[in-house]
């Protein structure tokens, strides 16, 4: 199952991320952790040290080898240069598995704290003034329109801010997503926002408050987010001395928040995921990123790219 953690600046969701990771990790899961934001923190706050995490490879140093791989001998892709962030699969398309051996895979992903970890790279100087950082997350895009996980595998998303999501498909790569809201107006304005951008697409939409430190903050997102408040954690010791550097296993959080985790859990677990659907909606924002920008990029007409019959999932696993 894909999960995404979106959510204001600062209202944690690289910290719920994090929490959510560790918990499935914990108990035996198979979980792959990606992180997209702009500002890398997951590593360090599933254990990682300052240095480690600066030393782990990235998603986005690989592109190139990454579209090369995933382009297998799909007749429809004249180069690995002709493809794009939203390139689907199709027939001779390379698709993964999240945990089974995989060159490629096995050179981005590092474990940390059992937790197979990818990152899609930090800003550097060379970026600053003439790069989008989107051209980092489109690794992480393309590389979930060929990944091929089934119920009881976890891929885990830690998002950039905002609706910053939207400017691609990649909003509509998740069975569920996560939305961290603090109690405050600020953060209700992020989650309204995405809400309303998502409504069309079917996007599976549950809040999960942060912060929480009393009856009045719970009373406040109950009477503003309704029945989409899925739950909520408050705040907490063991996140603190994370923060400070102390990591602690994932079973000494505070009782009320492993109770909040394990509904995260099982509502991600509720979900069946139509495959159908999801080609779909990656061959839809294929076509408007092609008619956009794409067409002009590659000079080719990326239609062309689309296998009309090809549907994804483990029976299309040939590699």
């Amino acid at each position: 199952m894909k999960v995404a953690f979106v959510g204001k600046g600062g209202s944690g969701k690289t910290t719920l991320t994090s929490l959510f990771t560790a918990y499935l990790a914990a108990r035996g899961k198979p979980v792959l952790a990606i992180d997209a934001d702009i500002n890398q923190h997951l590593a360090v706050a599933l254990g990682a040290s300052e240095e480690e995490a600066i030393t782990l490879p990235t998603l986005g140093d690989h592109l190139p080898e990454l579209k090369e791989h995933l382009r297998g001998d799909n007749p429809r892709i004249t180069s690995a240069d002709a493809m794009i962030k939203t390139t689907p699969p199709g027939s001779g398309s390379r698709l993964l598995r999240p945990f089974a051996a995989d060159p490629l895979l096995d050179q981005c992903f590092r474990t940390v704290s059992g937790v197979r970890l990818g990152v899609t790279g930090r800003f550097t100087e060379d970026d600053l003034g003439v790069a989008c950082y989107h051209s980092k997350v489109g690794a992480a895009e393309l590389l979930l329109n060929h990944l091929v996980d089934e119920p009881g595998e976890y891929v885990v998303m830690d998002m950039t801010a905002g609706a910053d999501a939207f400017a691609s498909g990649l909003f509509t790569r998740f069975d569920v997503t996560f939305l961290v809201c603090e109690p405050t107006m600020r953060s209700l304005g992020v989650y309204r926002q995405y809400a309303d951008y998502a409504r069309d697409f079917g996007v599976r939409l549950a809040v999960v408050g942060n912060k929480v430190t009393d009856e009045e903050d719970v009373a406040f997102l109950r009477e503003q987010l309704g029945d989409a408040l899925l739950g909520w954690l408050t705040g907490s010791g063991h996140v603190r001395a994370t923060e400070r550097g102390q990591v602690r296993p994932i079973d000494t959080l505070e009782p009320e928040n492993l109770a909040a985790l394990e509904k995260l859990v099982s509502t991600v677990d509720s979900v069946e995921r139509d495959w159908t659907r999801y080609q779909q909606q990656a061959v839809e924002f294929h076509l408007r990123n092609a008619r956009s920008w794409g067409n002009d990029r590659t000079g080719q007409d990326l239609a062309a790219q689309v296998d009309p019959d090809f549907v994804p999932g483990p029976a299309a696993v040939t590699h």
